[in-house]
C-alpha cells in the first residue's frame, strides 16, 4: 500500500509538468474584430444622434425661459403659473431623455459585446482543443505568465478573421 501511495505521489508532479497551459488577450482579439468597430461605430451615432437631441431639447428649453422672463412682468398670474410649469416640465423631459438614452447606450453595448465575447470564447475554446491545452486563461487576469505558456492570441484572431 505504501508503495502505491509513493508511486501515486511521484507520478503526480509529472501529471502537472504534462499540462499545457495558453494564455489569450480578449481584449486585443475584440478589438480586431470586424464586429467590434461596427459596433464602436453603431455606439458614436447613437450618441450623437441622443446629443444632437439633448442640445435641441436644451436649445427650446432656453427659448421658453429667455421669452418668460422678457414677458414676465406683463403676463397675468395664470399664464406666469402655466410658462413655469411649462419651462419646468420641458427640464424634466430634458433629464429623462438623457436617463433614457444613456440606458439604451448601455443596452445596445451589453448586447452586442455579449455576442463579441461569446464567438471570442467559442473560439478559444476550439483552438484550446485543437492545440491540446488543459487551460486557456485570459492574460489580463494572470499576475505571471512564465516561458512555458503559449500565448495562442494570434490563433484565436486567425480562427475569427480578426485584424
Amino acid at each position: 500500500m505504501k508503495k502505491i501511495i509513493f508511486a501515486m505521489l511521484l507520478a503526480l508532479p509529472m501529471t502537472m509538468f504534462a499540462q499545457k497551459i495558453g494564455h489569450v488577450d480578449v481584449d486585443a482579439i475584440a478589438q480586431g474584430m470586424t464586429e467590434y468597430t461596427a459596433l464602436q461605430t453603431e455606439i458614436q451615432n447613437l450618441q450623437k444622434q441622443f446629443q444632437d437631441e439633448l442640445q435641441r431639447k436644451q436649445n427650446d428649453i432656453q427659448a421658453k425661459a429667455d421669452a418668460y422672463e422678457k414677458e414676465k412682468e406683463t403676463l397675468s398670474e395664470t399664464l406666469r403659473t402655466y410658462r413655469e410649469q411649462d419651462i419646468q416640465k420641458a427640464m424634466q423631459e430634458y433629464q429623462q431623455f438623457g436617463e433614457t438614452s444613456e440606458q439604451e447606450l448601455q443596452k445596445v453595448y451589453q448586447t452586442k459585446m455579449t455576442d463579441i465575447q461569446e464567438k471570442i470564447m467559442k473560439a478559444v475554446q476550439e483552438v484550446g482543443a485543437a492545440g491540446g491545452f488543459t487551460y486557456v486563461l485570459p492574460a489580463g487576469a494572470i499576475a505571471y505568465i512564465g516561458a512555458g505558456a503559449s500565448d495562442i492570441t494570434d490563433q484565436v484572431k486567425a480562427k475569427l478573421g480578426a485584424k
